[in-house]
């Protein structure tokens, strides 16, 4: 590393800011970061053999070519993993567009040039279609509520994928979109309390700028007004309207759910239904921490276990936590680390079978 250190201040122009990442087995993102690093230290790499004389594994051309193919491919998953498995969840809508895009890579990469790359992609396209085959309803529901992306746009990522059955999933989504739509409008009907207007947050606006607001907002309720008097729903009106322009300023941070709650006065119903869609969650589990509980269960000495006991462990662990009825007596040590290995020691207990090594 010293050496390496030596040959990145020799040759110069080379942004150091992040330093290289190692691939680590049991981290999801871990190739993609390593590439990423390493292909900002490309040309530190291909002089590094005239510095250190026990560097002699040194890249090729085409490995770095690949290397950097691969990065570009992996980094959609890069994304799509941190979206899922954070710790603060975005709201629906977005998580349609990221598995539509890992398709769209997916689909690309079958195509490449490359054989290595090729015959990845068609391993990962096998195993996506496992699950993503037919797109959630949901999500799908998620991203027409988005006024970025409407059915319009919805249709073309449809056609994209598949052109063939493109028209018949928009009118499916479509058909069931409406549906729910009328359960949400009569539900309001026999909920008179729900049509309260929401207090919102003007704070540090001025009383002008408020005033005005609402000279706005007195007039989008008056157009809808004609619109309602020609029948039209509140569904009809906002699938209608333009979606939101490129050009807006905040367009790919766009906070969807306070643009419903701008357009509350306007889609009352509609809101409340978008509320509802857009809140939901991809997933409850805290994948990275039961990750990391396993790596603590399948260690060196465990490295055998059936995949049913690693689950009861797993389960069993889960079901202790928390339960102060289920401590051990007599322990001095009262820490996290003794609190894990008395739960797997306890759950290791209730399982039956254990594979002897």
């Amino acid at each position: 590393m010293k050496k390496f250190k030596e040959c990145v201040e020799l040759i110069g122009g080379v942004e150091t800011s992040a330093g290289l990442s190692y691939d680590v087995s049991t981290r999801w993102n871990s190739t993609y970061l390593m590439l990423q690093s390493a292909l900002k230290y490309r040309r530190v790499f291909a002089s590094i053999s005239f510095h250190d004389d026990n560097y002699k594994v040194c890249p090729s051309e085409e490995d770095w070519k690949r290397g950097d193919k691969i990065c570009t491919f992996l980094l959609p998953f890069y994304e799509t993993t941190n979206l899922i498995s954070g710790t603060s969840y975005p709201t629906s809508n977005l998580y349609f567009l990221q598995i539509w895009k890992i398709q769209c890579v997916l689909m690309a990469s079958i195509k490449d040039e490359d054989a290595l790359i090729r015959d990845m992609a068609a391993r990962m396209m096998i195993k996506f279609e496992k699950y993503w085959s037919d797109y959630s309803v949901v999500l799908a529901l998620g991203a027409v509520l988005d006024p970025r992306i409407k059915l319009t746009s919805l249709e073309y990522m449809y056609e994209k994928v598949d052109p063939l059955t493109s028209a018949l999933k928009t009118e499916e989504i479509k058909e069931k979109l409406y549906a729910l739509f009328e359960m949400y409008r009569r539900l309001h009907t026999l909920s008179p309390t729900i049509s309260q207007t929401p207090s919102f947050n003007t704070r540090g606006e001025s009383s002008s700028h408020a005033f005005t607001k609402s000279l706005f907002n007195d007039l989008k309720v008056h157009k809808q007004q004609i619109a309602t008097e020609t029948g039209k729903s509140q569904l009809d009106i906002y699938l209608e309207e333009a979606s939101v322009d490129l050009s807006y300023q905040n367009f790919d941070d766009l906070n969807v759910l306070q643009w419903w709650k701008e357009n509350w006065n306007r889609f009352k119903e509609l809101s409340l239904m978008a509320r509802d869609l857009l809140g939901i969650p991809i997933t409850t589990v805290a994948s990275e921490s039961a990750f990391s509980i396993g790596s603590i269960i399948l260690n060196k000495y465990r490295s055998r276990l059936l995949s049913k006991n690693v689950e009861s462990l797993i389960c069993t662990r889960n079901w202790l936590h928390g339960f102060n009825s289920f401590a051990v007596v007599g322990d001095d040590e009262d820490n996290d680390d003794g609190s894990l290995a008395k739960s797997i020691t306890i759950g290791a207990s209730c399982v039956h079978d254990v594979d002897e090594d």
